[in-house]
């Protein structure tokens, strides 16, 4: 029992004398710390990134800071600069701090999801701090080019000028000069502009954007249907074609005639006289509402039956009378009755030359006028001829 004590005393002696030579030295506090607003933020592949950092100086002397990344994901670059410069040190006066910045660029090849960074802060005595930054990406990157557009259909007549508006980006990691071409069928007209120039070029920086206005102008002839123009930027290697969509309605023509051709009439002053008009649709898409209006000398009455045509379809013909009227103080000769047919996307006009002949009651009461002036004239031939 008494051996037992001495071993306890002697065990007891020698872990006070060993707190008493080597005291345990708890870890010293970090004089500085890292602040910044922003611990998690949301890009997009190729997004260049520029994270202030504040160091803040809790100590009452000057702190000369050392600093690092100390983890970052694989593939990415990054950087610490303050002042326009590469550091790893700042001296931060007491109770004061400053800014650095965090500088980085999301790769173009990443994977959608959250990244994290974590910079490490030494002071003059060896103690660290760190702050961590977590970077999430939210879409799955590429490298690529990529063309696209809002609006890539649109509608409209076969005279109809078709206007779109492409982005084009470069998701490669390097300038490109890309070739502007369309796959368009024959008779249509596709250019390119970028800022109203013409072109069939476009450079890019990568990871940039560009803006391309599209016109397409197709056949005056065409079709009614519905059309796709293939654009492709190409650069190498690297190509993307985007398709717009053209959807023809027809193209708007008509004709005004008579049913056998001929537009030319006689009239007699005073009376009224009905000219057959043939309406024709000559184009693809069809004619509603077509109205048909005069231009007549003064004077002169015209008027139709019926005013208003409903509809045509292409190719079907329509009838109307034209009831036209001379007036009566016209004199002989010839006159010029214009008559138009028209809707709001097509007119045509037919010029009607009218020959206007005097009544023949007035031929009539000029033969007698003569006889009356001849009966005259003998008469005093008779009477005072034999004086």
């Amino acid at each position: 029992m008494k051996h037992s004590l001495k071993k306890f005393a002697l065990l007891f002696a020698l872990l006070l004398a060993g707190g008493i030579l080597f005291p345990v030295v708890p870890a010293a506090a970090a004089s500085v710390s890292l602040f910044t607003e922003y611990t998690g933020i949301a890009v997009t592949p190729g997004e260049s990134i520029n994270y202030y950092v504040d160091i803040m100086n809790n100590s009452g002397s000057i702190q000369r800071v050392s600093l690092e990344i100390i983890e970052q994901p694989e593939g990415w670059e990054a950087s610490l600069t303050a002042g326009g410069w590469n550091v790893n040190q700042l001296s931060v006066k007491p109770n004061d701090e400053q800014r650095f910045t965090l500088q980085t660029e999301v790769p173009l090849q990443v994977e959608k999801g959250s990244y994290r960074f974590v910079i490490r802060a030494t002071d003059n005595s060896g103690a660290t701090t760190t702050l961590p930054i977590t970077i999430t990406v939210t879409e799955q990157g590429t490298f690529k080019t990529e063309l696209e557009t809002d609006q890539p259909n649109m509608q409209g007549s076969a005279d109809s000028t078709f206007k779109y508006k492409l982005t084009l980006r470069n998701r490669t990691a390097e300038d490109q000069l890309y070739a502007l071409s369309s796959e368009a069928p024959r008779g249509w007209n596709v250019d390119f502009e970028v800022s109203s120039q013409k072109v069939t070029s476009v450079k890019l920086e990568a990871n940039t954007t560009q803006d391309i206005n599209v016109t397409i102008k197709p056949p005056a002839q065409i079709e009614a249907g519905t059309y796709t123009i293939p654009v492709k930027a190409q650069a190498g290697s690297s190509a993307a074609v985007v398709n717009l969509e053209v959807d023809i309605t027809g193209n708007y023509q008509m004709e005004l005639s008579t049913p056998t051709g001929n537009l030319s009439t006689s009239i007699t002053a005073g009376k009224e006289k009905m000219v057959e008009l043939l309406i024709t649709n000559t184009g693809s898409a069809e004619l509603r509402d077509i109205k048909l209006s005069q231009s007549a000398p003064i004077d002169w009455e015209v008027r139709f039956e019926p005013e208003i045509i409903e509809s045509l379809l292409p190719g079907e013909q329509g009838t109307a009378k034209a009831y036209i009227k001379a007036s009566s103080e016209a004199i002989a000769g010839d006159y010029v009755v214009s008559i138009k047919a028209a809707t709001p996307e097509v007119a045509d006009t037919a010029d009607f030359r009218i020959t206007v002949k005097t009544s023949a009651l007035w031929g009539l009461i000029g033969v007698l006028i003569i006889a009356l002036v001849g009966a005259g004239i003998y008469y005093l031939f008779r009477v005072y001829g034999r004086q």
